[in-house]
């Protein structure tokens, strides 16, 4: 059986609360390392709002979907980063891949919103306000979509 890569396509959720409080969770095959909901598509036809609405679901424990109180609240920024796959992930991709797209996505949830976190990918979460989440990201395209958030918060494009 042949190996199965990654997609280099994914998507970036910040989600966030009515006070620009964003949830940060930290990677459990990484040290220090805080970021928001990510993830790659899981088949080149599934659409990015399918992989967020997923990736949400997944990471988080919260419901975002189709049908559900929150699938109004998921918000399309239509950004994209397009950037080098860092080295220690390479493998997860196949040989020659070195970059991957990242679109861009808000959702904004009641504070005190439970998160359950999948222990597999992650190991702790805090709400923190958008300027100290920007800061504390490892991510440099996430600490800048952290930034936009109140641009973004305030002028919603609905998916």
């Amino acid at each position: 059986m042949p190996p199965i890569f990654k997609i280099p396509q994914s998507v970036l959720v910040v989600i966030y609360t009515p006070a620009l409080d964003v949830l940060l969770i930290k990677r459990a095959d990484a040290l220090d390392f805080w970021q928001s909901v990510t993830g790659s598509k899981d088949a080149l036809q599934e659409t990015f709002l399918q992989t967020a609405v997923r990736e949400v679901a997944e990471e988080t424990g919260i419901d975002c979907g189709p049908g559900r109180p929150l699938a109004g609240s998921l918000f399309d920024w239509e950004l994209e980063n397009v950037y080098d796959i860092y080295p220690r992930w390479r493998h997860r991709y196949a040989p020659g891949v070195t970059r991957n797209t990242e679109h861009l996505f808000g959702l904004m949830v009641p504070a005190g919103t439970p998160v359950r976190l999948s222990p597999r990918e992650h190991t702790h979460y805090q709400w923190l306000p958008y300027l100290q989440a920007a800061e504390a990201c490892f991510s440099p395209s996430n600490a800048e979509a952290c930034l936009m958030l109140p641009r973004f918060a305030s002028s919603r494009v609905q998916t």
